[in-house]
């Protein structure tokens, strides 16, 4: 069995693993920052000390078996209701998986410190924070840059707002990212508009150009 001393350094480096991930989230702004990510990754490393040396008295009475790894897959599992809790609907939009991810992923790292296995917490905790920090500037920009559409409308004098098109669009409209409108230069009767959107699938992209074009007001929609 290890000592006391033992024990409370695997829980302080815990402590710092989780505070490397949760630093990235509360830089961010969500609601599962440093400290959530920090207890959690403390009390999964708890949990496994105490599976793995809780019951060290009981040990050596006959007929008593116990297993460490019993704690540990409850651990897995019962982490999930804080990642529910972090994912949140909005519109079509689901946000928060990668913050519920986060925090299953630091519980694993706690209950690595937990076994004593140092080098492998570590080494998660680096690759965990490299796919939070580091990958999302690529996905924006390889992948997040080509879901963005753009629509031009051509639409009577202030028949065609941006309340409009949240009433047109419905859960829809969370995708729009920006919305310029503006006089035409050819005919002050008629208001340019350009609609940018994010997010958006083929599919989606085509769903929204048949909404707006039958929009009252609207004399000609096309994309851009």
């Amino acid at each position: 069995m290890v000592s006391n001393l033992e024990m409370l350094s695997r829980l302080m480096l815990a402590a710092g693993l989780g505070s490397v991930i949760g630093f990235e989230r509360e830089r961010l702004n969500w609601a599962a920052g440093l400290r959530t990510h920090m207890l959690v990754c403390v009390g999964a490393a708890l949990m496994m000390l105490v599976s793995s040396f809780g019951f060290a008295d009981v040990l050596n009475n006959d007929h008593v078996v116990l297993d460490p790894s019993r704690v540990a897959a409850q651990v897995v599992s019962g982490i999930g209701f804080l990642g529910a809790g972090s994912i949140l609907l909005r519109g079509e939009v689901v946000r928060g998986l990668t913050t519920a991810a986060s925090l299953w992923s630091v519980a694993g790292v706690g209950l690595a410190v937990g076994g004593g296995m140092y080098i492998p917490a570590t080494g998660a905790t680096v690759i965990i924070f490299i796919i939070l920090a580091g990958v999302k500037p690529l996905e924006r920009r390889f992948i997040s840059v080509r879901q963005q559409r753009g629509v031009r409308l051509l639409a009577d004098r202030a028949s065609v707002s941006f309340d409009s098109v949240h009433q047109v669009l419905g859960s829809g409209s969370v995708r729009v990212k920006q919305f310029v409108s503006q006089q035409s230069e050819d005919d002050p009767e008629v208001d340019e508009l350009t609609i940018g959107l994010s997010r958006v699938s083929d599919s989606e992209y085509n769903a929204i150009i048949k909404r707006l074009e039958n929009m009252p007001g609207v004399r000609k929609c096309e994309r851009s």
